[in-house]
């Protein structure tokens, strides 16, 4: 077996996911195609060295439906022998994508490897794949009757079982805001960012999504988004704390990643920044949906042999406040090591890109400390997770 290593890894700015944002002229398969680009000219890695672009993508419809990996890229103009794949996982998927290239690696089948993620969501606004269809069936429906939950609904109920108050969820989701704009600010995401060129000629440089001098007083402001009278019926313990300012932004944005062997880095004489300690998934009650990132975690420092105190830094995808809020008094979890950089709440989620894009920004806050473990992990519909500890070297 050959060590999977992370060369380096990039992201786009993050732009509002609607008419209008930062991104939303740009084609998702030109979003992905510019950021894959500008990982290869950083890494000066010949573009017909790579054995496989593995690429996440949720709403594979529209302009994201033709495998849009492959598509971006071709648009970048790289060579056609480069095969593509495009994964879904939801919420996870470029996280998963991660997973596969390391595992490749680890499996002798791959030497160098792009793992991508991209989500337009202004363009492919979030249930395209599945309009006008059941994506349930009868017997999923009949397993758990009288029905599986928007993730809205299971965040409140997770909120609940962790008896989590309005106050904290916002509290948490200005934290977020603020530890981003001192990241941004202090020049925190420069090395992670790549600039996205726009159609009329300009470009974007930065996250659009960010909302500088956000305060828990404000966000008390804004009504819960999923209340009505048919769940609260079924769901007392539901006391609808769950806002727009204390969910993940939607967003436009993708991310890219480089691994290579060993060997590979040896032989091109790239140096890499982080490894692999391990990976885990795994499955839990698909009505809460968002609690498996804890049984990933426990299934992840097991195989690891290691423990929460081991670990330096975590990111835990800010689906919702209350995600990373229930996983921090699962494990007792140092507040000041959990998305150092803001999360989701403040940089957006767009979905595909996610799971790559944080592995981005924990490499960076990673470094910055002066190096160490991280831990990362994602919530995903359907009630799964994914789970990853990435060392730097």
């Amino acid at each position: 077996m050959d060590e999977p290593f992370v060369i380096d890894a990039v992201r786009s700015p993050m732009g509002r996911g609607k008419p209008g944002g930062a991104l939303s002229g740009v084609h998702a398969v030109d979003l992905l195609a510019a950021t894959v680009a500008a990982l290869l000219e950083r890494t000066g890695v010949d573009p017909g060295r790579i054995d496989d672009v593995v690429t996440g993508c949720v709403s594979q419809a529209g302009e994201q439906s033709g495998n849009v990996g492959r598509m971006a890229w071709l648009a970048a103009g790289f060579p056609e022998h480069v095969p593509s794949v495009t994964v879904e996982r939801k919420c996870g998927s470029s996280q998963q994508a991660v997973h596969f290239a390391a595992q490749g690696i680890l499996a002798g089948a791959y030497d160098l490897v792009v793992v991508a993620g991209v989500e337009s969501m202004s363009r492919v606004p979030m249930g395209s794949a599945r309009l006008g269809a059941d994506p349930y069936g009868p017997s999923v429906a009949a397993r758990y009757a009288p029905g599986l939950v928007a993730q809205g609904v299971s965040a409140e109920l997770v909120a609940a079982r962790w008896k989590l108050s309005r106050e904290q969820l916002d509290d948490y989701a200005a934290r977020s805001h603020a530890r981003a704009a001192a990241a941004a600010d202090s020049g925190g995401f420069d090395r992670e960012i790549v600039p996205i060129p726009l159609p009329d000629g300009g470009a974007v440089t930065a996250d659009e999504s960010i909302r500088r001098g956000t305060t828990p007083a404000k966000l008390a402001t804004l009504a819960p988004a999923f209340a009505d009278d048919a769940t609260a019926a079924r769901f007392p313990e539901i006391r609808w704390s769950i806002t727009a300012g204390n969910s993940s932004q939607i967003t436009d944005g993708a991310s890219a990643m480089l691994l290579a062997s060993g060997r590979a880095a040896a032989e091109l004489g790239l140096t890499p920044r982080a490894r692999f300690r391990g990976f885990a998934v795994c499955g839990d009650d698909p009505v809460e949906m968002l609690t498996a990132p804890i049984p990933a975690t426990r299934r992840l420092l097991d195989r690891a042999g290691l423990t929460i105190a081991d670990v330096d830094l975590y990111e835990v995808n800010e689906a919702f406040a209350s995600v990373p809020l229930a996983w921090q008094a699962a494990f007792d979890a140092d507040p000041d090591r959990l998305n150092v950089r803001g999360g989701a709440i403040a940089l957006g989620h767009p979905l595909g890109a996610s799971g790559a894009r944080v592995a981005t920004t924990l490499l960076g806050a990673l470094e910055a400390r002066g190096g160490g473990l991280g831990l990362q992990t994602m919530c995903e519909a359907g009630g799964m997770a994914n789970a990853m500890l990435l060392e730097t070297v």
